[in-house]
Order: C-alpha cells, then structure tokens, then sequence
C-alpha cells in the first residue's frame, strides 16, 4: 500500500483535437459578468494556471476500447497512467462511471454537483469520453474549465469547486480515491455558482 502524498498541484490535462476543445476562463469571483481571460491554447493556459500551481498533461489510450466497453476495458487501455498517478500520490480505489441523457436521476445529481463544495481528499477525474465543465474557486478568481474526452483534471483537498455536467450529460470517468468511501462532500452553501455560466453539453459554457 502507498503512502498519499498532498497532491500540491491542480493536474488538468486539456485536448486540443476534438470539436470544440478545452476550454479555460478566468474571474473575478464578484464580478461573473465580465471574463478576465479566455483562451483554448495550451500555452497560454499554462502560463495563466501556473501561479495557482496548475499542471497539465496528455494520456493515450495505450489499446482502442470496444464501442461498448465495460469498467474492466477502460482501466486496461490507460493503465500506465492509472498505475503511475496512484503510484504517484497515493490513490487506493480506482472506478469508471458512466453518465447520460437516459440516466436515472440525472437532474438531482447535476442540481447536487452545481452546489459549490470541497473534498477531505483530491478529486481526480479522467474524461474517457465526452464533457463538463469545473470550476474551481481559487482565492478570489473562479477558473471555469471545459473539460472533454482525453483531458485529466485533478486538485488538492479543500479546493472550493463545483461540476455541471449539463442538461443533457455524456462522459465516462475514471476516479481516483484514496480511500473506497468515495464522493464525499463538504457543502460550502455560498450560492457562487449560480452566479455564473453553466454549460451545455460539448459546447462552450453559456
């Protein structure tokens, strides 16, 4: 079993090959109207992420998954990565989840995700396939991050955060915990995120 160690930095990684790409905007956490910054250049997003300790990277699936694959073949195409990150800081439990249009309880879930919170432990969340968008609340600026199929996004314990997953949700995830209790949350119950753009899915937040 590994020691964790404090994951020190947001690991976001971003693609560029897809329909729309990721995407990162920046705020003022009062001011939800006006975009300080915007941009979809890898670059540039890690210049602007840097003083807030953001790294980003890419994974590959390492062998194509199946059209319908199960938990089992998605850890087999990016074990390389799965095993290093774990090895890396910790991580002890390792799940997929799939969500879409047709799953049950899909509006409770996005109305709980919306709700600003933070983990006693990093959250990590790989994009198999499809998209969302966190935003994380950073001193006084809220990063609004597009996140879709190939893009890692992880961050410390205690970061205030939020997901919208949008009315009609697609992704697979891979989740990385280090304990098996998995999502557990503690609800700040400021009311930010309403006050900001939410997003529709594969497209820019809106």
């Amino acid at each position: 079993m590994h020691m964790k160690k404090t994951l020190s930095t947001i690991i976001l990684l971003l693609s560029f090959g897809s329909l729309h790409g990721s995407n990162l905007r920046v705020y003022q956490e009062n001011k939800p109207e006006k975009v300080l910054y915007e941009t979809s250049n890898q670059n540039k997003i890690r210049k602007i992420l840097q003083p807030v300790n953001v790294r980003f990277e890419q994974w590959n699936a390492s062998k194509p998954l199946p059209k319908e694959f199960q938990q089992k073949d998605v850890l087999d195409a990016y074990k390389g990565d799965v095993d290093r990150l774990c090895k890396q800081f910790g991580y002890q439990f390792v799940d997929v989840v799939r969500m879409n249009s047709n799953t049950p309880g899909k509006e409770a879930l996005r109305k709980k995700f919306l709700r600003e919170h933070r983990h006693g432990e990093d959250e990590v969340r790989f994009f198999v396939e499809g998209s969302g968008l966190f935003a994380l609340h950073i001193k006084d600026k809220v990063y609004l991050i597009v996140c879709e199929k190939g893009d890692l996004l992880g961050f410390p314990a205690g970061y205030k955060h939020w997901f919208d997953m949008g009315e009609n949700p697609f992704f697979t995830t891979i989740r990385f915990f280090t304990t098996k209790e998995g999502w557990i949350a503690d609800f700040t119950e400021n009311g930010i995120a309403a006050n900001f753009p939410t997003y529709v899915s594969k497209m820019r937040p809106k």
